[in-house]
């Protein structure tokens, strides 16, 4: 039996854990802006949906209730402007990131078949493609790929690790491209209730697909808007075909969001309160690092948007990752994210306040 993880890269964060120790030894203890899990309150009103729904001795479905599908398609509209929603437009997955990684093999890609995706990026896009034999590919403009083995390209706006944001009309742009050339579009939009200084556009926006959304899915995640990270909730939507064959296959898998977690996110994307209220305190926490990491002689590159700070010191980022961790401050090296990144680290806003503050007086000139 051949050790499938062979294929794949050394798991990233195991590398951090020295500088991790470095900076846990720290006399008022580690402020860890690394991975970037949430660490405020699940909101009261998805708790208690949860407990409402403990009782569920029965098996869920993979497609989930008629009130999910519900939810989602309310949510889509409304939030992301999408029109003509459907139930089979939509599907709920067990969080964002095992939908990236099985993907490329739930599609049935394999041997010569390329997968594309930002030249900087959330690793588990490559991930994906090597545990199906595919070939992951780099890109700074998807469309000057040569499409002729492209089975699937993601796009990912706002940008993990960069913040950066997609103009309108480059989405639309690169979406006419993939339809021309019979290219999968499939979209990470996780980060799009965080725009700070752009506004985020789905693909499934009419003005990106032109009302269809042939050759389009959008993949989004409760995890950072709604401090669901633990729960696992999440859903993709958008082309109908596309939907059902991976409905299909993942009932064979049994691939099934826990029904509990289904009456939570039918709560979550229900209310809007909790929602500004987790953004204005991330605003804090990012004006307040931003400000200090400048002071520090930092240059922030991007981060218009999501839960990060795209940050230089024009030095390799371990250096940076090891300057940092002498003063207990933990960060993610850039190198995570693609060789472009070895200069930069990203720095992660979802730390406590209290620990946001210890960052800034250490920070401090």
């Amino acid at each position: 039996m051949s050790a499938v993880s062979s294929r794949l890269p050394v798991f990233p964060w195991d590398k951090l854990e020295p500088y991790k120790a470095t900076a846990a030894a720290h006399p008022d203890g580690i402020v860890d802006l690394s991975v970037g899990t949430p660490v405020d309150p699940v909101p009261a009103l998805v708790r208690e949906a949860l407990a409402g729904a403990a009782n569920s001795p029965g098996y869920p479905t993979v497609w989930g209730t008629p009130a999910l599908r519900d939810a989602i398609k309310g949510w889509l509209e409304k939030r992301l402007g999408a029109r003509s929603v459907e139930h089979t437009h939509i599907l709920p997955v067990v969080g964002s990131k095992e939908l990236v990684a099985w993907l490329p093999t739930q599609l049935g890609l394999g041997a010569g078949d390329q997968v594309a995706y930002p030249r900087l990026a959330y690793p588990t896009y490559e991930v994906g493609a090597r545990l199906c034999g595919a070939e992951p590919v780099v890109y700074d403009d998807p469309t000057e790929l040569d499409p002729t083995r492209l089975k699937l390209l993601w796009l990912n706006s706002p940008s993990n690790p960069t913040g950066r944001v997609l103009p309108k009309d480059e989405l639309v742009r690169i979406v006419a491209w993939a339809r021309e050339h019979g290219v999968l579009v499939f979209s990470d939009e996780c980060y799009l209730e965080l725009g700070w200084e752009a506004e985020p556009v789905s693909v499934l926006h009419p003005d990106v697909c032109g009302g269809s959304f042939e050759g389009v899915v959008a993949v989004h995640s409760l995890s950072k808007r709604s401090n669901l990270a633990g729960y696992r909730a999440a859903f993709v939507a958008g082309d109908a075909e596309v939907l059902g064959e991976l409905l299909q296959i993942r009932k064979h898998g049994g691939m099934m969001t826990a029904a509990p977690v289904q009456a939570a996110t039918i709560a979550a994307l229900g209310d809007d309160v909790h929602v500004h209220e987790q953004r204005e305190r991330y605003a804090a926490r990012r004006a307040a690092l931003r400000e200090a990491l400048e002071r520090h002689g930092f240059r922030i590159e991007h981060s218009e948007a999501s839960l990060y700070l795209w940050a230089t010191r024009d030095e390799g980022c371990w250096q940076t990752v090891a300057h940092l961790a002498e003063l207990g401050i933990l960060v993610a090296p850039g190198d995570f994210y693609g060789e472009a990144g070895e200069r930069f680290v990203r720095v992660a806003f979802t730390a406590t306040d209290e620990r946001v503050e210890a960052a800034v007086k250490r920070l401090a000139p």
